[in-house]
Protein backbone atom coordinates (compact mmCIF):
# COMPACT_ATOMS: atom_id res chain seq x y z
CA UNK A 1 0.00 0.00 0.00
CA UNK A 2 3.04 2.46 0.70
CA UNK A 3 4.43 1.74 -2.22
CA UNK A 4 1.68 2.58 -4.19
CA UNK A 5 1.08 5.36 -2.58
CA UNK A 6 4.56 6.70 -3.15
CA UNK A 7 4.03 6.32 -6.85
CA UNK A 8 0.89 8.09 -6.82
CA UNK A 9 2.50 11.08 -4.97
CA UNK A 10 5.48 10.73 -7.62
CA UNK A 11 2.93 10.77 -10.33
CA UNK A 12 1.28 13.86 -8.79
CA UNK A 13 4.68 15.50 -8.91
CA UNK A 14 5.88 14.93 -12.30
CA UNK A 15 2.95 15.42 -13.68
CA UNK A 16 2.94 19.49 -12.25
CA UNK A 17 6.02 19.43 -13.80
CA UNK A 18 5.65 17.82 -17.22
CA UNK A 19 2.43 19.96 -17.78
CA UNK A 20 4.05 23.15 -17.72
CA UNK A 21 6.49 21.59 -20.25
CA UNK A 22 5.61 22.86 -24.15
CA UNK A 23 7.49 20.00 -26.13
CA UNK A 24 5.05 17.47 -25.28
CA UNK A 25 4.42 14.71 -28.21
CA UNK A 26 1.32 15.56 -30.45
CA UNK A 27 0.46 15.66 -33.97
CA UNK A 28 0.57 19.97 -34.18
CA UNK A 29 0.53 23.27 -31.60
CA UNK A 30 -2.50 24.21 -29.93
CA UNK A 31 -3.71 27.59 -30.20
CA UNK A 32 -1.75 29.38 -27.21
CA UNK A 33 1.44 28.01 -28.56
CA UNK A 34 1.28 29.85 -32.17
CA UNK A 35 -0.61 33.26 -30.20
CA UNK A 36 1.85 33.44 -28.34
CA UNK A 37 3.49 36.95 -28.13
CA UNK A 38 0.40 37.97 -29.73
CA UNK A 39 -0.26 40.95 -27.53
CA UNK A 40 3.10 42.41 -27.62
CA UNK A 41 3.40 45.55 -29.10
CA UNK A 42 6.96 44.68 -30.78
CA UNK A 43 5.25 41.26 -32.13
CA UNK A 44 5.76 40.92 -35.90
CA UNK A 45 2.08 39.20 -36.64
CA UNK A 46 -1.27 40.63 -36.03
CA UNK A 47 -4.51 38.51 -34.76
CA UNK A 48 -7.81 39.55 -35.64
CA UNK A 49 -11.07 37.27 -34.58
CA UNK A 50 -13.47 36.57 -37.75
CA UNK A 51 -17.11 37.28 -36.54
CA UNK A 52 -19.84 39.47 -37.55
CA UNK A 53 -18.77 42.28 -36.05
CA UNK A 54 -15.00 42.23 -37.45
CA UNK A 55 -16.39 41.00 -41.25
CA UNK A 56 -17.42 44.53 -42.94
CA UNK A 57 -14.29 45.50 -42.44
CA UNK A 58 -11.71 42.35 -43.02
CA UNK A 59 -13.95 41.89 -46.68
CA UNK A 60 -12.29 45.39 -47.80
CA UNK A 61 -8.92 44.42 -47.20
CA UNK A 62 -6.83 43.92 -50.36
CA UNK A 63 -6.37 40.22 -51.77
CA UNK A 64 -3.34 38.31 -52.18
CA UNK A 65 -1.77 35.44 -53.96
CA UNK A 66 -1.48 34.72 -57.37
CA UNK A 67 -2.59 37.35 -59.95
CA UNK A 68 -4.55 36.06 -62.02
CA UNK A 69 -6.98 38.23 -64.99
CA UNK A 70 -9.47 40.47 -63.29
CA UNK A 71 -11.59 41.92 -66.11
CA UNK A 72 -13.54 40.30 -69.12
CA UNK A 73 -15.14 41.04 -72.12
CA UNK A 74 -19.08 41.35 -72.57
CA UNK A 75 -20.74 39.78 -75.20
CA UNK A 76 -21.28 42.31 -78.25
CA UNK A 77 -23.77 40.74 -80.77
CA UNK A 78 -21.95 40.62 -84.47
CA UNK A 79 -23.23 40.74 -87.95
CA UNK A 80 -24.31 36.88 -89.14
CA UNK A 81 -22.11 36.99 -91.94
CA UNK A 82 -18.35 36.49 -92.65
CA UNK A 83 -16.14 39.98 -93.09
CA UNK A 84 -13.58 39.71 -95.67
CA UNK A 85 -10.16 40.59 -94.31
CA UNK A 86 -7.14 41.23 -95.70
CA UNK A 87 -4.98 37.61 -96.18
CA UNK A 88 -8.71 36.09 -97.27
CA UNK A 89 -8.77 34.29 -100.76
CA UNK A 90 -11.19 34.68 -103.45
CA UNK A 91 -12.79 32.69 -106.30
CA UNK A 92 -14.72 34.87 -109.22
CA UNK A 93 -17.32 33.63 -111.40
CA UNK A 94 -17.82 35.99 -114.17
CA UNK A 95 -21.04 34.89 -116.20
CA UNK A 96 -21.26 36.77 -119.84
CA UNK A 97 -23.98 35.80 -122.00
CA UNK A 98 -22.64 39.00 -124.82
CA UNK A 99 -22.06 37.93 -128.59
CA UNK A 100 -18.76 39.75 -127.63
CA UNK A 101 -17.11 39.98 -124.51
CA UNK A 102 -13.60 41.40 -123.36
CA UNK A 103 -13.40 38.35 -120.87
CA UNK A 104 -14.91 35.44 -122.84
CA UNK A 105 -14.11 33.93 -126.27
CA UNK A 106 -17.08 32.77 -128.72
CA UNK A 107 -18.74 30.06 -127.41
CA UNK A 108 -17.48 30.88 -123.74
CA UNK A 109 -20.32 31.74 -121.53
CA UNK A 110 -18.14 31.90 -117.60
CA UNK A 111 -14.58 32.97 -116.72
CA UNK A 112 -13.52 31.56 -113.67
CA UNK A 113 -10.68 33.68 -112.10
CA UNK A 114 -9.17 31.64 -109.03
CA UNK A 115 -6.92 32.10 -106.13
CA UNK A 116 -7.33 35.72 -105.64
CA UNK A 117 -6.09 37.21 -102.22
CA UNK A 118 -6.90 40.16 -100.24
CA UNK A 119 -4.54 42.41 -100.21
CA UNK A 120 -2.82 43.77 -96.95
CA UNK A 121 -4.25 47.11 -98.20
CA UNK A 122 -8.15 45.78 -98.45
CA UNK A 123 -7.85 45.35 -102.64
CA UNK A 124 -8.18 43.12 -105.01
CA UNK A 125 -6.71 43.44 -108.50
CA UNK A 126 -9.24 42.23 -111.54
CA UNK A 127 -8.63 42.13 -115.13
CA UNK A 128 -10.15 45.68 -116.96
CA UNK A 129 -11.14 47.33 -113.62
CA UNK A 130 -7.82 47.31 -111.70
CA UNK A 131 -8.31 47.33 -108.24
CA UNK A 132 -11.67 47.12 -106.00
CA UNK A 133 -11.62 47.61 -102.38
CA UNK A 134 -13.32 44.99 -100.58
CA UNK A 135 -12.00 44.34 -96.73
CA UNK A 136 -14.76 44.57 -94.10
CA UNK A 137 -17.45 43.83 -96.49
CA UNK A 138 -19.75 40.83 -96.13
CA UNK A 139 -18.92 38.24 -99.73
CA UNK A 140 -22.91 39.67 -100.83
CA UNK A 141 -21.33 43.13 -100.54
CA UNK A 142 -18.30 42.52 -102.05
CA UNK A 143 -20.05 40.83 -105.16
CA UNK A 144 -21.89 43.53 -105.91
CA UNK A 145 -18.98 45.77 -105.46
CA UNK A 146 -17.32 43.63 -107.84
CA UNK A 147 -20.27 43.51 -110.35
CA UNK A 148 -20.68 47.20 -110.25
CA UNK A 149 -17.04 47.84 -111.63
CA UNK A 150 -17.41 45.49 -113.86
CA UNK A 151 -20.88 46.65 -115.24
CA UNK A 152 -19.15 49.42 -116.49
CA UNK A 153 -17.50 47.83 -119.16
CA UNK A 154 -19.21 44.71 -119.72
CA UNK A 155 -23.05 45.77 -118.93
CA UNK A 156 -23.95 42.37 -119.08
CA UNK A 157 -21.91 40.41 -116.62
CA UNK A 158 -22.76 39.05 -113.74
CA UNK A 159 -20.76 37.76 -110.96
CA UNK A 160 -20.28 35.30 -108.34
CA UNK A 161 -17.85 34.85 -105.42
CA UNK A 162 -16.96 32.56 -103.62
CA UNK A 163 -15.02 33.44 -100.26
CA UNK A 164 -12.03 31.48 -98.08
CA UNK A 165 -11.59 33.24 -94.97
CA UNK A 166 -8.20 33.68 -94.03
CA UNK A 167 -5.81 34.05 -90.87
CA UNK A 168 -7.52 37.03 -89.60
CA UNK A 169 -11.10 35.22 -90.00
CA UNK A 170 -9.76 32.49 -87.94
CA UNK A 171 -9.09 32.01 -84.23
CA UNK A 172 -6.94 29.90 -82.32
CA UNK A 173 -7.90 27.21 -79.54
CA UNK A 174 -4.61 26.67 -77.96
CA UNK A 175 -5.15 23.99 -74.70
CA UNK A 176 -7.69 22.61 -72.45
CA UNK A 177 -10.15 21.07 -74.67
CA UNK A 178 -10.54 17.69 -76.62
CA UNK A 179 -9.32 18.93 -80.09
CA UNK A 180 -7.45 22.08 -79.87
CA UNK A 181 -6.36 24.02 -83.10
CA UNK A 182 -7.16 26.70 -85.40
CA UNK A 183 -10.69 27.44 -86.29
CA UNK A 184 -12.37 29.57 -89.28
CA UNK A 185 -15.07 31.72 -87.46
CA UNK A 186 -18.31 31.05 -89.70
CA UNK A 187 -19.27 34.63 -88.91
CA UNK A 188 -19.11 37.17 -86.76
CA UNK A 189 -20.77 36.44 -84.23
CA UNK A 190 -18.95 33.58 -83.36
CA UNK A 191 -18.57 33.82 -79.51
CA UNK A 192 -15.86 31.94 -76.96
CA UNK A 193 -18.36 28.95 -75.66
CA UNK A 194 -18.87 28.12 -79.62
CA UNK A 195 -15.57 27.90 -80.06
CA UNK A 196 -14.85 25.75 -76.88
CA UNK A 197 -17.54 23.43 -78.10
CA UNK A 198 -16.14 23.55 -82.03
CA UNK A 199 -12.73 22.01 -80.13
CA UNK A 200 -14.81 18.87 -77.79
CA UNK A 201 -15.60 21.14 -74.74
CA UNK A 202 -13.65 21.26 -71.76
CA UNK A 203 -11.09 18.31 -70.67
CA UNK A 204 -12.77 16.89 -68.00
CA UNK A 205 -9.18 16.81 -66.31
CA UNK A 206 -8.92 20.33 -65.58
CA UNK A 207 -10.05 21.67 -61.75
CA UNK A 208 -12.56 24.82 -61.71
CA UNK A 209 -11.49 25.38 -64.98
CA UNK A 210 -10.30 29.25 -66.22
CA UNK A 211 -11.02 30.05 -69.69
CA UNK A 212 -8.49 32.82 -71.06
CA UNK A 213 -8.53 34.97 -73.90
CA UNK A 214 -5.44 36.59 -75.73
CA UNK A 215 -6.40 40.01 -77.65
CA UNK A 216 -4.10 42.78 -78.80
CA UNK A 217 -1.98 41.79 -76.21
CA UNK A 218 -3.54 41.85 -73.70
CA UNK A 219 -5.03 38.36 -71.34
CA UNK A 220 -9.07 38.29 -69.97
CA UNK A 221 -9.79 36.00 -67.19
CA UNK A 222 -12.78 34.14 -65.94
CA UNK A 223 -13.70 30.64 -64.65
CA UNK A 224 -16.02 28.56 -67.25
CA UNK A 225 -18.48 28.10 -64.59
CA UNK A 226 -19.00 31.86 -64.27
CA UNK A 227 -19.52 31.95 -67.99
CA UNK A 228 -21.55 29.68 -68.75
CA UNK A 229 -23.88 30.71 -66.17
CA UNK A 230 -24.02 33.79 -67.89
CA UNK A 231 -24.95 34.25 -71.40
CA UNK A 232 -24.24 37.89 -70.97
CA UNK A 233 -20.55 37.35 -70.96
CA UNK A 234 -20.28 34.85 -73.63
CA UNK A 235 -17.45 37.07 -75.90
CA UNK A 236 -17.88 37.76 -79.39
CA UNK A 237 -14.81 36.55 -80.66
CA UNK A 238 -12.59 38.51 -83.51
CA UNK A 239 -9.88 37.57 -85.84
CA UNK A 240 -6.45 36.59 -84.36
CA UNK A 241 -7.88 35.88 -80.80
CA UNK A 242 -6.59 33.40 -78.41
CA UNK A 243 -8.20 31.11 -76.27
CA UNK A 244 -6.93 28.29 -73.78
CA UNK A 245 -8.24 26.87 -70.91
CA UNK A 246 -6.34 25.84 -67.71
CA UNK A 247 -6.38 24.91 -64.37
CA UNK A 248 -7.17 26.92 -61.30
CA UNK A 249 -3.99 27.77 -59.71
CA UNK A 250 -5.29 28.78 -56.24
CA UNK A 251 -4.74 26.63 -53.29
CA UNK A 252 -4.56 27.01 -49.59
CA UNK A 253 -3.02 24.56 -47.28
CA UNK A 254 -4.59 22.09 -44.38
CA UNK A 255 -2.14 21.55 -41.44
CA UNK A 256 -2.24 20.83 -37.81
CA UNK A 257 -5.73 18.32 -36.19
CA UNK A 258 -7.22 18.45 -39.47
CA UNK A 259 -8.70 15.36 -41.32
CA UNK A 260 -6.31 15.68 -44.03
CA UNK A 261 -3.27 17.68 -44.43
CA UNK A 262 -2.68 18.59 -47.86
CA UNK A 263 -2.41 21.11 -50.58
CA UNK A 264 -5.84 21.70 -51.24
CA UNK A 265 -6.77 23.42 -54.95
CA UNK A 266 -9.42 25.48 -54.87
CA UNK A 267 -12.66 23.89 -56.41
CA UNK A 268 -15.15 27.14 -56.84
CA UNK A 269 -13.81 30.95 -57.69
CA UNK A 270 -15.21 31.47 -53.79
CA UNK A 271 -13.85 29.30 -50.64
CA UNK A 272 -15.21 30.15 -47.41
CA UNK A 273 -13.40 29.19 -44.04
CA UNK A 274 -16.18 26.61 -43.45
CA UNK A 275 -15.70 25.40 -47.21
CA UNK A 276 -12.46 25.05 -46.04
CA UNK A 277 -12.78 22.70 -42.86
CA UNK A 278 -15.00 20.93 -45.16
CA UNK A 279 -12.66 20.25 -48.15
CA UNK A 280 -10.29 19.16 -45.44
CA UNK A 281 -12.96 16.29 -44.03
CA UNK A 282 -13.65 18.47 -40.90
CA UNK A 283 -11.34 18.01 -37.69
CA UNK A 284 -10.26 14.80 -35.97
CA UNK A 285 -12.66 14.33 -33.10
CA UNK A 286 -10.37 13.48 -30.40
CA UNK A 287 -7.56 15.95 -31.11
CA UNK A 288 -8.85 19.54 -32.64
CA UNK A 289 -9.64 22.50 -30.89
CA UNK A 290 -12.79 24.25 -32.71
CA UNK A 291 -12.22 27.15 -30.42
CA UNK A 292 -8.83 27.56 -32.37
CA UNK A 293 -8.71 27.27 -36.25
CA UNK A 294 -6.52 29.77 -37.49
CA UNK A 295 -6.12 31.06 -40.65
CA UNK A 296 -2.00 32.53 -41.66
CA UNK A 297 -1.71 34.72 -44.40
CA UNK A 298 1.15 36.78 -45.96
CA UNK A 299 0.44 39.83 -46.87
CA UNK A 300 2.80 42.18 -49.21
CA UNK A 301 4.42 45.36 -47.40
CA UNK A 302 2.50 47.81 -49.83
CA UNK A 303 -1.11 46.72 -48.49
CA UNK A 304 -0.38 47.52 -44.82
CA UNK A 305 -2.71 50.53 -43.55
CA UNK A 306 -2.79 52.35 -40.13
CA UNK A 307 -5.98 53.45 -40.40
CA UNK A 308 -8.06 49.93 -40.43
CA UNK A 309 -8.43 49.32 -44.09
CA UNK A 310 -6.07 46.97 -44.38
CA UNK A 311 -3.39 44.92 -42.60
CA UNK A 312 -1.15 46.05 -39.79
CA UNK A 313 1.43 43.48 -40.23
CA UNK A 314 2.61 41.60 -42.96
CA UNK A 315 1.52 37.94 -41.18
CA UNK A 316 -1.80 37.99 -40.06
CA UNK A 317 -3.78 35.17 -38.06
CA UNK A 318 -7.70 34.87 -38.70
CA UNK A 319 -9.36 33.03 -35.42
CA UNK A 320 -12.13 31.35 -35.88
CA UNK A 321 -14.44 29.77 -32.89
CA UNK A 322 -16.73 27.26 -34.52
CA UNK A 323 -18.27 26.62 -31.26
CA UNK A 324 -20.42 29.59 -31.53
CA UNK A 325 -23.50 30.47 -34.05
CA UNK A 326 -21.70 33.47 -34.70
CA UNK A 327 -18.59 31.61 -35.10
CA UNK A 328 -20.09 29.32 -37.49
CA UNK A 329 -22.10 32.06 -39.77
CA UNK A 330 -18.99 34.24 -39.78
CA UNK A 331 -16.81 31.37 -41.20
CA UNK A 332 -19.70 30.88 -43.95
CA UNK A 333 -18.95 34.26 -45.40
CA UNK A 334 -15.11 35.18 -44.44
CA UNK A 335 -13.33 34.10 -47.78
CA UNK A 336 -10.13 31.74 -48.14
CA UNK A 337 -7.59 33.52 -50.26
CA UNK A 338 -4.39 31.81 -52.46
CA UNK A 339 -1.90 30.51 -50.15
CA UNK A 340 -3.67 30.75 -46.88
CA UNK A 341 -2.63 28.32 -44.48
CA UNK A 342 -5.64 26.37 -42.38
CA UNK A 343 -4.43 25.41 -39.09
CA UNK A 344 -6.78 23.29 -36.96
CA UNK A 345 -4.67 23.65 -33.54
CA UNK A 346 -5.24 21.14 -30.93
CA UNK A 347 -7.12 21.08 -27.70
CA UNK A 348 -4.60 21.38 -24.51
CA UNK A 349 -6.68 18.34 -23.38
CA UNK A 350 -4.70 16.66 -25.42
CA UNK A 351 -1.10 17.81 -23.49
CA UNK A 352 -2.41 16.22 -20.55
CA UNK A 353 -3.41 12.78 -22.19
CA UNK A 354 -0.11 12.93 -23.26
CA UNK A 355 1.78 13.63 -19.99
CA UNK A 356 -0.15 10.51 -17.98
CA UNK A 357 0.20 8.40 -20.65
CA UNK A 358 3.92 8.88 -20.65
CA UNK A 359 4.08 8.26 -16.96
CA UNK A 360 1.54 6.01 -16.91
CA UNK A 361 4.10 4.11 -19.09
CA UNK A 362 7.64 5.16 -17.04
CA UNK A 363 6.11 3.64 -14.40
CA UNK A 364 4.40 0.78 -15.29
CA UNK A 365 1.06 2.09 -13.96
CA UNK A 366 -1.70 0.45 -16.38
CA UNK A 367 -4.07 3.12 -18.17
CA UNK A 368 -6.93 3.24 -15.81
CA UNK A 369 -6.65 5.98 -12.85
CA UNK A 370 -8.09 3.15 -10.64
CA UNK A 371 -5.43 0.75 -11.19
CA UNK A 372 -3.02 3.23 -9.56
CA UNK A 373 -5.15 3.22 -5.73
CA UNK A 374 -5.51 -0.47 -5.97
Amino acid sequence: MLIHAGKLVLLTASLGILSGCGDMPGGGPNAGQILHGADDPEADFAVFPISRKTLPKLDSWPKHGATSPSSWIPRARGPASQIIQPGDMMDLAIWDNGESSLLTQPGQKVVELKGIRVSPDGEVFLPYVDKVYIAKMAPDEARNAIQQRFAAIIPTAQVQLNHTAGRQSSVDLVSGTANPGNFVMPDRDFSILSLIAMGGGIDKSIKNPQVRLMRSGELYGISAKALMKSPSLDTTLRGGDKVYVENDERYFLSLGAARQEAQIPFPNDKVTALDAVSLIGGMNDTRANPKGVLILRDYRTEDLRSDGSGPTRERTIFAVDLTTADGLFSAGEFLIQDRDLVLVTESSLLVTNNVVKLLFDAFGIGTRARNIIR
